[in-house]
Protein backbone atom coordinates (compact mmCIF):
# COMPACT_ATOMS: atom_id res chain seq x y z
CA UNK A 1 0.00 0.00 0.00
CA UNK A 2 1.29 3.47 -0.91
CA UNK A 3 2.02 5.86 1.95
CA UNK A 4 -0.69 8.35 1.11
CA UNK A 5 -3.75 10.24 2.26
CA UNK A 6 -6.72 9.13 0.18
CA UNK A 7 -10.12 10.57 1.07
CA UNK A 8 -12.39 7.52 1.50
CA UNK A 9 -15.49 9.66 0.95
CA UNK A 10 -14.42 10.39 -2.63
CA UNK A 11 -11.55 8.03 -3.47
CA UNK A 12 -9.37 11.06 -4.26
CA UNK A 13 -5.68 10.82 -3.36
CA UNK A 14 -4.81 14.02 -1.50
CA UNK A 15 -1.14 13.64 -0.60
CA UNK A 16 1.62 11.07 -1.06
CA UNK A 17 4.86 10.43 0.80
CA UNK A 18 8.10 8.71 -0.12
CA UNK A 19 9.02 5.85 2.23
CA UNK A 20 12.01 6.60 4.43
CA UNK A 21 15.32 5.15 3.31
CA UNK A 22 17.86 3.21 5.36
CA UNK A 23 19.90 6.30 6.25
CA UNK A 24 16.88 8.18 7.56
CA UNK A 25 15.70 5.15 9.54
CA UNK A 26 19.15 4.78 11.08
CA UNK A 27 19.13 8.44 12.14
CA UNK A 28 15.75 7.98 13.78
CA UNK A 29 16.92 4.90 15.68
CA UNK A 30 20.05 6.76 16.81
CA UNK A 31 17.89 9.65 18.04
CA UNK A 32 15.68 7.20 19.93
CA UNK A 33 18.69 5.65 21.65
CA UNK A 34 19.91 9.08 22.75
CA UNK A 35 16.43 10.05 23.92
CA UNK A 36 16.24 6.87 26.01
CA UNK A 37 19.21 8.03 28.06
CA UNK A 38 17.76 11.54 28.41
CA UNK A 39 14.32 10.32 29.45
CA UNK A 40 15.79 7.92 31.97
CA UNK A 41 17.57 10.85 33.61
CA UNK A 42 14.38 12.91 34.01
CA UNK A 43 11.92 12.57 36.88
CA UNK A 44 8.19 11.94 36.83
CA UNK A 45 7.33 15.59 37.48
CA UNK A 46 9.20 16.68 34.36
CA UNK A 47 7.66 13.99 32.15
CA UNK A 48 4.21 14.79 33.55
CA UNK A 49 4.64 18.48 32.72
CA UNK A 50 5.50 17.61 29.13
CA UNK A 51 2.55 15.22 28.84
CA UNK A 52 0.14 17.82 30.23
CA UNK A 53 1.43 20.26 27.64
CA UNK A 54 0.67 17.66 24.95
CA UNK A 55 -2.89 17.48 26.30
CA UNK A 56 -3.23 21.26 26.03
CA UNK A 57 -1.96 21.22 22.46
CA UNK A 58 -4.45 18.51 21.52
CA UNK A 59 -7.34 20.45 23.00
CA UNK A 60 -6.29 23.69 21.34
CA UNK A 61 -6.00 22.00 17.95
CA UNK A 62 -8.89 19.54 18.24
CA UNK A 63 -10.86 20.84 15.25
CA UNK A 64 -7.93 20.64 12.87
CA UNK A 65 -6.80 17.23 14.15
CA UNK A 66 -10.33 15.82 13.96
CA UNK A 67 -10.71 17.02 10.37
CA UNK A 68 -7.37 15.48 9.45
CA UNK A 69 -8.41 12.07 10.79
CA UNK A 70 -11.74 12.26 9.00
CA UNK A 71 -10.09 13.12 5.67
CA UNK A 72 -7.61 10.27 6.06
CA UNK A 73 -9.89 7.43 7.18
CA UNK A 74 -13.51 8.58 7.05
CA UNK A 75 -14.39 8.80 10.73
CA UNK A 76 -17.53 10.91 11.38
CA UNK A 77 -16.32 14.33 12.44
CA UNK A 78 -18.05 14.40 15.83
CA UNK A 79 -16.50 11.04 16.70
CA UNK A 80 -13.13 12.37 15.59
CA UNK A 81 -13.44 15.32 17.96
CA UNK A 82 -14.34 12.94 20.79
CA UNK A 83 -11.24 10.87 19.98
CA UNK A 84 -8.99 13.92 20.34
CA UNK A 85 -10.57 14.73 23.71
CA UNK A 86 -10.06 11.15 24.88
CA UNK A 87 -6.37 11.34 23.99
CA UNK A 88 -5.94 14.53 26.00
CA UNK A 89 -7.66 12.84 28.94
CA UNK A 90 -5.30 9.86 28.72
CA UNK A 91 -2.29 12.19 28.78
CA UNK A 92 -3.52 13.76 31.98
CA UNK A 93 -4.37 10.39 33.50
CA UNK A 94 -0.84 9.06 33.10
CA UNK A 95 0.71 12.39 34.06
CA UNK A 96 -1.15 12.08 37.37
CA UNK A 97 -0.83 8.33 38.04
CA UNK A 98 2.43 7.12 36.48
CA UNK A 99 4.63 7.82 39.48
CA UNK A 100 2.32 5.84 41.74
CA UNK A 101 2.04 2.97 39.25
CA UNK A 102 5.82 2.68 39.01
CA UNK A 103 6.69 3.34 42.63
CA UNK A 104 9.00 0.87 44.37
CA UNK A 105 7.00 -2.08 45.72
CA UNK A 106 8.21 -3.34 49.12
CA UNK A 107 8.73 -7.08 49.60
CA UNK A 108 8.74 -8.94 52.92
CA UNK A 109 12.45 -8.59 53.64
CA UNK A 110 12.44 -11.18 56.42
CA UNK A 111 10.94 -13.78 54.10
CA UNK A 112 13.90 -13.43 51.72
CA UNK A 113 16.55 -13.03 54.42
CA UNK A 114 17.28 -9.39 53.65
CA UNK A 115 17.50 -6.14 55.56
CA UNK A 116 15.42 -4.56 52.81
CA UNK A 117 13.86 -5.88 49.59
CA UNK A 118 11.70 -4.31 46.94
CA UNK A 119 10.77 -4.26 43.24
CA UNK A 120 11.75 -1.29 41.11
CA UNK A 121 10.26 -0.57 37.66
CA UNK A 122 12.71 0.83 35.12
CA UNK A 123 12.29 1.64 31.38
CA UNK A 124 13.37 -0.87 28.75
CA UNK A 125 14.28 1.61 26.04
CA UNK A 126 12.84 2.43 22.59
CA UNK A 127 9.61 0.60 21.77
CA UNK A 128 8.34 0.07 18.23
CA UNK A 129 4.58 0.62 17.91
CA UNK A 130 2.90 -0.82 14.81
CA UNK A 131 -0.50 0.84 14.75
CA UNK A 132 -3.70 0.64 12.65
CA UNK A 133 -5.77 3.33 11.01
CA UNK A 134 -9.17 2.89 12.65
CA UNK A 135 -8.47 5.07 15.72
CA UNK A 136 -5.38 6.79 14.35
CA UNK A 137 -4.85 9.04 17.36
CA UNK A 138 -6.24 7.01 20.27
CA UNK A 139 -4.60 3.69 19.39
CA UNK A 140 -1.24 5.45 19.44
CA UNK A 141 -1.89 7.53 22.54
CA UNK A 142 -2.88 4.59 24.71
CA UNK A 143 0.64 3.30 24.08
CA UNK A 144 2.51 6.60 23.91
CA UNK A 145 1.29 8.23 27.11
CA UNK A 146 2.30 5.38 29.46
CA UNK A 147 5.47 4.59 27.50
CA UNK A 148 6.77 8.14 27.70
CA UNK A 149 5.87 8.45 31.39
CA UNK A 150 7.79 5.23 32.05
CA UNK A 151 10.81 6.70 30.26
CA UNK A 152 10.56 4.71 27.03
CA UNK A 153 10.92 6.49 23.67
CA UNK A 154 8.32 5.58 21.06
CA UNK A 155 8.89 4.64 17.42
CA UNK A 156 5.63 4.80 15.48
CA UNK A 157 5.10 2.72 12.34
CA UNK A 158 1.56 3.89 11.57
CA UNK A 159 -0.80 2.52 8.94
CA UNK A 160 0.15 3.72 5.46
CA UNK A 161 -3.20 5.44 4.86
CA UNK A 162 -2.86 7.85 7.84
CA UNK A 163 0.61 9.37 7.31
CA UNK A 164 -0.40 12.92 8.19
CA UNK A 165 -1.81 11.81 11.52
CA UNK A 166 1.46 9.99 12.17
CA UNK A 167 3.47 13.14 11.42
CA UNK A 168 1.20 15.20 13.65
CA UNK A 169 1.94 12.85 16.54
CA UNK A 170 5.67 13.03 15.75
CA UNK A 171 5.55 16.80 16.10
CA UNK A 172 3.13 16.88 19.04
CA UNK A 173 5.48 15.44 21.64
CA UNK A 174 8.40 17.47 20.34
CA UNK A 175 6.37 20.67 20.67
CA UNK A 176 5.25 19.60 24.14
CA UNK A 177 8.89 19.66 25.28
CA UNK A 178 9.98 16.03 25.25
CA UNK A 179 13.64 15.44 24.31
CA UNK A 180 14.42 15.17 20.60
CA UNK A 181 13.84 11.58 19.54
CA UNK A 182 11.48 10.73 22.40
CA UNK A 183 8.67 10.01 19.93
CA UNK A 184 9.21 9.65 16.19
CA UNK A 185 7.15 8.52 13.23
CA UNK A 186 8.62 6.08 10.73
CA UNK A 187 7.03 6.53 7.31
CA UNK A 188 7.82 3.04 6.06
CA UNK A 189 5.99 0.08 4.59
CA UNK A 190 5.37 -3.16 6.44
CA UNK A 191 8.40 -4.67 4.69
CA UNK A 192 10.68 -2.48 6.82
CA UNK A 193 9.37 -3.70 10.17
CA UNK A 194 11.60 -6.75 10.44
CA UNK A 195 14.91 -4.90 10.17
CA UNK A 196 13.75 -2.15 12.52
CA UNK A 197 12.58 -4.62 15.16
CA UNK A 198 15.78 -6.65 14.90
CA UNK A 199 17.93 -3.56 15.41
CA UNK A 200 19.67 -3.67 18.81
CA UNK A 201 18.48 -0.15 19.65
CA UNK A 202 14.83 -1.25 19.65
CA UNK A 203 13.99 -3.07 22.87
CA UNK A 204 10.35 -4.14 22.47
CA UNK A 205 7.29 -3.85 20.25
CA UNK A 206 3.55 -3.40 20.48
CA UNK A 207 1.08 -4.03 17.67
CA UNK A 208 -2.61 -3.50 17.14
CA UNK A 209 -3.89 -5.23 14.03
CA UNK A 210 -4.80 -8.58 12.53
CA UNK A 211 -3.87 -11.98 13.91
CA UNK A 212 -1.53 -12.70 10.95
CA UNK A 213 0.26 -9.39 11.52
CA UNK A 214 0.56 -10.20 15.22
CA UNK A 215 2.04 -13.61 14.53
CA UNK A 216 4.57 -12.08 12.16
CA UNK A 217 5.74 -9.39 14.60
CA UNK A 218 5.81 -11.86 17.50
CA UNK A 219 7.94 -14.28 15.47
CA UNK A 220 10.46 -11.57 14.55
CA UNK A 221 10.61 -10.31 18.14
CA UNK A 222 11.00 -13.86 19.40
CA UNK A 223 14.11 -14.34 17.29
CA UNK A 224 15.61 -11.29 18.97
CA UNK A 225 14.22 -12.13 22.44
CA UNK A 226 12.23 -8.89 22.61
CA UNK A 227 8.96 -8.48 24.42
CA UNK A 228 5.72 -7.81 22.54
CA UNK A 229 2.20 -6.72 23.42
CA UNK A 230 -0.42 -7.67 20.81
CA UNK A 231 -4.03 -6.53 20.40
CA UNK A 232 -5.42 -8.45 17.45
CA UNK A 233 -9.07 -7.66 17.05
CA UNK A 234 -12.17 -9.61 17.88
CA UNK A 235 -15.66 -10.71 17.02
CA UNK A 236 -17.29 -9.57 20.23
CA UNK A 237 -20.55 -11.11 21.43
CA UNK A 238 -23.47 -8.99 22.65
CA UNK A 239 -25.84 -11.23 24.63
CA UNK A 240 -29.40 -10.13 25.45
CA UNK A 241 -31.43 -12.03 28.05
CA UNK A 242 -35.16 -11.70 28.84
CA UNK A 243 -34.64 -9.52 31.94
CA UNK A 244 -32.66 -6.90 30.03
CA UNK A 245 -33.83 -3.34 29.50
CA UNK A 246 -34.59 -3.93 25.83
CA UNK A 247 -34.72 -0.29 24.74
CA UNK A 248 -31.30 0.43 26.25
CA UNK A 249 -29.90 -2.79 24.85
CA UNK A 250 -31.07 -1.95 21.31
CA UNK A 251 -29.81 1.63 21.53
CA UNK A 252 -26.40 0.46 22.75
CA UNK A 253 -26.28 -2.35 20.19
CA UNK A 254 -26.65 0.13 17.33
CA UNK A 255 -24.03 2.48 18.79
CA UNK A 256 -21.59 -0.33 19.46
CA UNK A 257 -21.92 -1.93 16.04
CA UNK A 258 -21.73 1.32 14.09
CA UNK A 259 -19.24 3.48 15.97
CA UNK A 260 -16.34 4.47 13.75
CA UNK A 261 -18.35 3.22 10.73
CA UNK A 262 -18.31 -0.28 12.23
CA UNK A 263 -14.51 -0.41 12.23
CA UNK A 264 -13.69 -1.02 15.87
CA UNK A 265 -12.02 -4.10 17.30
CA UNK A 266 -14.16 -3.98 20.46
CA UNK A 267 -17.48 -3.13 18.84
CA UNK A 268 -20.16 -5.77 19.24
CA UNK A 269 -20.41 -7.86 16.09
CA UNK A 270 -22.42 -10.97 17.03
CA UNK A 271 -25.77 -10.28 18.67
CA UNK A 272 -26.92 -13.32 20.61
CA UNK A 273 -30.52 -12.89 21.77
CA UNK A 274 -32.70 -15.13 23.93
CA UNK A 275 -35.74 -16.50 22.09
CA UNK A 276 -38.17 -14.82 24.51
CA UNK A 277 -37.11 -11.35 23.36
CA UNK A 278 -35.55 -12.16 19.99
CA UNK A 279 -38.38 -10.96 17.74
CA UNK A 280 -38.82 -7.66 19.58
CA UNK A 281 -35.08 -7.02 19.63
CA UNK A 282 -34.63 -7.93 15.94
CA UNK A 283 -37.41 -5.57 14.80
CA UNK A 284 -36.20 -2.63 16.87
CA UNK A 285 -32.55 -3.24 16.04
CA UNK A 286 -33.12 -3.46 12.29
CA UNK A 287 -35.35 -0.36 12.33
CA UNK A 288 -32.77 1.72 14.18
CA UNK A 289 -29.94 0.52 11.99
CA UNK A 290 -31.93 1.43 8.88
CA UNK A 291 -32.61 4.92 10.25
CA UNK A 292 -28.93 5.87 10.56
CA UNK A 293 -27.75 8.64 8.25
CA UNK A 294 -25.05 7.55 5.78
CA UNK A 295 -23.14 10.39 4.20
CA UNK A 296 -20.31 12.90 4.22
CA UNK A 297 -18.25 12.25 7.36
CA UNK A 298 -17.45 15.97 7.65
CA UNK A 299 -21.18 16.70 8.11
CA UNK A 300 -22.04 16.65 11.84
CA UNK A 301 -25.43 15.10 11.00
CA UNK A 302 -23.81 11.98 9.52
CA UNK A 303 -23.94 8.75 11.55
CA UNK A 304 -22.07 6.49 9.13
CA UNK A 305 -19.25 7.58 6.85
CA UNK A 306 -17.31 5.51 4.32
CA UNK A 307 -15.13 2.55 5.17
CA UNK A 308 -11.48 3.55 5.35
CA UNK A 309 -10.25 1.64 2.32
CA UNK A 310 -11.65 0.21 -0.89
CA UNK A 311 -10.32 -3.22 0.08
CA UNK A 312 -12.14 -2.95 3.40
CA UNK A 313 -15.44 -2.42 1.63
CA UNK A 314 -14.69 -5.30 -0.72
CA UNK A 315 -14.03 -7.59 2.25
CA UNK A 316 -17.30 -6.66 3.96
CA UNK A 317 -19.26 -7.02 0.72
CA UNK A 318 -17.83 -10.49 0.11
CA UNK A 319 -18.59 -11.63 3.68
CA UNK A 320 -22.23 -10.56 3.44
CA UNK A 321 -22.66 -11.92 -0.09
CA UNK A 322 -21.22 -15.25 1.04
CA UNK A 323 -23.75 -15.47 3.86
CA UNK A 324 -26.68 -14.59 1.60
CA UNK A 325 -25.61 -17.11 -1.04
CA UNK A 326 -25.65 -19.82 1.64
CA UNK A 327 -29.11 -18.99 2.97
CA UNK A 328 -28.76 -16.07 5.39
CA UNK A 329 -31.48 -13.42 5.62
CA UNK A 330 -30.75 -9.68 5.40
CA UNK A 331 -33.13 -7.63 7.57
CA UNK A 332 -31.76 -4.28 6.40
CA UNK A 333 -28.89 -3.05 4.22
CA UNK A 334 -26.68 -5.62 2.54
CA UNK A 335 -25.84 -3.80 -0.68
CA UNK A 336 -23.21 -1.10 -1.29
CA UNK A 337 -24.68 2.13 -2.69
CA UNK A 338 -23.83 3.31 -6.18
CA UNK A 339 -21.97 6.49 -5.26
CA UNK A 340 -18.39 7.77 -5.03
CA UNK A 341 -16.48 6.70 -1.94
CA UNK A 342 -16.24 3.43 -0.05
CA UNK A 343 -19.60 3.38 1.65
CA UNK A 344 -21.47 0.38 3.02
CA UNK A 345 -24.88 0.67 4.68
CA UNK A 346 -25.79 -0.43 8.23
CA UNK A 347 -26.72 -4.07 7.78
CA UNK A 348 -28.33 -6.79 9.91
CA UNK A 349 -27.98 -10.44 8.85
CA UNK A 350 -29.66 -13.43 10.52
CA UNK A 351 -30.02 -17.19 9.93
CA UNK A 352 -26.23 -17.55 10.02
CA UNK A 353 -24.66 -21.01 10.00
CA UNK A 354 -21.19 -22.49 10.55
CA UNK A 355 -20.37 -22.68 6.85
CA UNK A 356 -20.72 -18.91 6.37
CA UNK A 357 -17.70 -16.66 6.66
CA UNK A 358 -19.58 -14.22 8.90
CA UNK A 359 -20.03 -16.94 11.51
CA UNK A 360 -16.36 -17.15 12.45
CA UNK A 361 -14.68 -14.09 10.91
CA UNK A 362 -14.50 -10.55 12.19
CA UNK A 363 -16.58 -8.23 9.99
CA UNK A 364 -14.93 -4.81 9.95
CA UNK A 365 -17.83 -2.65 8.88
CA UNK A 366 -21.37 -1.72 10.03
CA UNK A 367 -22.68 -5.28 9.69
CA UNK A 368 -24.34 -7.18 12.55
CA UNK A 369 -24.88 -10.91 12.79
CA UNK A 370 -28.04 -11.82 14.71
CA UNK A 371 -28.46 -15.17 16.51
CA UNK A 372 -31.36 -16.75 18.45
CA UNK A 373 -30.65 -18.90 21.53
CA UNK A 374 -32.92 -20.75 23.97
CA UNK A 375 -30.80 -20.75 27.15
CA UNK A 376 -27.98 -18.98 28.92
CA UNK A 377 -25.71 -21.97 28.40
CA UNK A 378 -26.38 -21.88 24.67
CA UNK A 379 -25.61 -18.16 24.67
CA UNK A 380 -22.27 -18.74 26.39
CA UNK A 381 -21.33 -21.55 24.02
CA UNK A 382 -22.06 -19.37 21.01
CA UNK A 383 -20.36 -16.31 22.53
CA UNK A 384 -17.18 -18.30 23.13
CA UNK A 385 -17.43 -20.13 19.82
CA UNK A 386 -14.81 -18.19 17.84
CA UNK A 387 -11.03 -17.99 18.10
CA UNK A 388 -11.30 -14.41 19.35
CA UNK A 389 -11.53 -13.17 22.93
CA UNK A 390 -11.20 -9.40 23.10
CA UNK A 391 -14.37 -7.83 24.51
CA UNK A 392 -17.88 -9.02 25.37
CA UNK A 393 -21.25 -7.63 26.43
CA UNK A 394 -24.13 -9.19 28.34
CA UNK A 395 -27.48 -7.60 29.04
CA UNK A 396 -29.42 -8.97 32.00
CA UNK A 397 -30.82 -7.60 35.26
CA UNK A 398 -30.69 -11.00 36.94
CA UNK A 399 -27.76 -11.01 39.46
CA UNK A 400 -27.22 -14.73 39.05
CA UNK A 401 -27.04 -14.44 35.26
CA UNK A 402 -24.68 -11.48 35.55
CA UNK A 403 -22.25 -13.56 37.58
CA UNK A 404 -22.53 -16.46 35.12
CA UNK A 405 -21.51 -14.14 32.28
CA UNK A 406 -18.66 -12.58 34.27
CA UNK A 407 -17.27 -16.05 34.93
CA UNK A 408 -18.24 -17.71 31.64
CA UNK A 409 -17.33 -15.21 28.92
CA UNK A 410 -13.81 -16.02 27.71
CA UNK A 411 -12.56 -12.52 26.90
CA UNK A 412 -10.23 -9.82 28.10
CA UNK A 413 -13.18 -7.60 28.99
CA UNK A 414 -16.75 -8.25 30.12
CA UNK A 415 -19.24 -5.38 30.20
CA UNK A 416 -22.61 -6.01 31.87
CA UNK A 417 -25.46 -3.72 30.72
CA UNK A 418 -23.05 -1.38 28.96
CA UNK A 419 -21.00 -0.96 25.80
CA UNK A 420 -17.48 -2.32 25.69
CA UNK A 421 -15.03 0.54 25.46
CA UNK A 422 -11.56 1.49 26.64
CA UNK A 423 -10.76 3.57 29.70
CA UNK A 424 -7.31 4.66 30.91
CA UNK A 425 -8.08 3.15 34.32
CA UNK A 426 -9.01 -0.32 33.02
CA UNK A 427 -6.64 -2.89 31.48
CA UNK A 428 -7.25 -3.40 27.76
CA UNK A 429 -6.41 -6.53 25.78
CA UNK A 430 -7.57 -9.99 24.83
CA UNK A 431 -7.00 -13.72 24.96
CA UNK A 432 -6.63 -16.46 22.34
CA UNK A 433 -6.41 -14.99 18.81
CA UNK A 434 -7.14 -11.53 20.17
CA UNK A 435 -3.59 -11.36 21.44
CA UNK A 436 -1.78 -11.03 24.76
CA UNK A 437 -0.48 -8.39 27.13
CA UNK A 438 -2.39 -5.34 28.30
CA UNK A 439 -2.56 -1.66 27.47
CA UNK A 440 -3.81 1.10 29.77
CA UNK A 441 -4.18 1.05 33.59
CA UNK A 442 -1.23 0.20 35.84
CA UNK A 443 -0.69 -3.01 33.87
CA UNK A 444 -0.16 -1.15 30.60
CA UNK A 445 2.58 1.12 31.89
CA UNK A 446 4.43 -1.82 33.45
CA UNK A 447 4.43 -3.93 30.26
CA UNK A 448 7.56 -2.23 28.95
CA UNK A 449 9.42 -1.90 32.23
CA UNK A 450 12.12 -4.03 33.80
CA UNK A 451 10.73 -5.26 37.12
CA UNK A 452 14.07 -5.20 38.89
CA UNK A 453 14.33 -7.16 42.13
CA UNK A 454 16.39 -5.36 44.81
CA UNK A 455 17.83 -7.29 47.81
CA UNK A 456 19.86 -5.55 50.51
CA UNK A 457 21.62 -7.38 53.32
Amino acid sequence: MAIATTNPATGEMLKTFEPMGEKQIDEILANAAEAAAELRATNFDQRAAWLREAALLLEGEHKEVARLMTLEMGKPIEQAKAEVAKCASACRYYAEHAEGFLADVPVDARAVGARRAYTRYEPLGPVLAVMPWNFPLWQVMRFAAPALMAGNPGLLKHASNVPQTALYLDELFDRAGFPTGAFQALLVGSDAIENILLDHRVRAATLTGSAPAGRSVAAIAGRALKKTVLELGGSDPFVVMPSADLDRAVETAVKSRCQNNGQSCISAKRFIVHADVYDAFARAFADRMAALVVGDPLDPATDIGPLATEQGRTDVTEQVDDAVAKGATVLTGGRAPDRPGWYYPPTVVTDLTHDMRMYGEEVFGPVAGLYRVATLDEALDLANGTEYGLGSNAWTNDPGEQERFVEGLDAGQVFINGMTTSYPALPFGGVRDSGYGRELSDLGIREFCNAKAIWMG
